[in-house]
């Protein structure tokens, strides 16, 4: 079956779903909301940073070290987060959903979360070692310098943050899990 035909085979099989009640979809959309408060953060931060890079100076009020501390926290929290969802949340989800199979699944999406997130890793590790270079003052922050290591891996990012959250949906989640089997994923 090609990708066209699995797509229009799984908006077929969403539109056979009856609505969602308001109750049931807080219900089957509680994920979702939990990952964009985490992504929220990290879009924020990033914000910072790619601001400063385009504009060609730190934010008027935030010190280098402040500045510096953004991208570290930044680059840190992400490291954990990713770290938290491949090891207790992906493999539940992964049990249904395609999404998070590792080698597993069909079509494009299967483990193109867990893709994305290697992918951001390679960008995400130079630029960690960078901004931790500039905090040590090994080296002197250039902020032409900063957007160099930010710019391979900001689109996958972006994507990735919004890919997540959407893919946790409820229209999305209420196609493989039960009402009660929503409390037993973690997060």
């Amino acid at each position: 079956m090609s990708e066209v035909q699995e797509q229009a085979k799984e908006q077929t099989q969403e539109q056979k779903l009856p609505p969602l009640s308001p109750a049931d979809f807080r219900i089957y959309n509680s994920k979702a909301e939990h990952m964009d408060y985490f992504h929220s953060n990290f879009r924020r931060s990033w914000n910072i940073l790619w601001e400063a890079t385009e504009s060609g100076r730190r934010p008027k009020n935030m010190t280098l070290k402040q500045f510096l501390s953004v991208g570290l926290h930044f680059a840190e929290h992400l490291e954990v987060h990713h770290h938290i969802e491949e090891t207790y949340i992906f493999p539940v989800l992964a049990k249904k959903m395609p999404e998070f199979q590792a080698g597993k699944g069909k079509g494009k999406r299967a483990a193109e979360l867990l893709r994305q997130h290697r992918e951001i890793h390679a960008g995400l590790d130079g630029f960690k070692e960078y901004l931790e270079k500039c905090s040590s003052g090994e080296e002197e922050l250039r902020l032409e310098t900063l957007r160099e290591k930010m710019v391979n891996w900001k689109d996958v990012l972006w994507s990735h943050l919004d890919q997540e959250v959407r893919t946790l949906g409820a229209e999305n989640m209420r196609r493989y899990w039960t009402k009660e089997e929503m409390a037993t994923i973690p997060m």
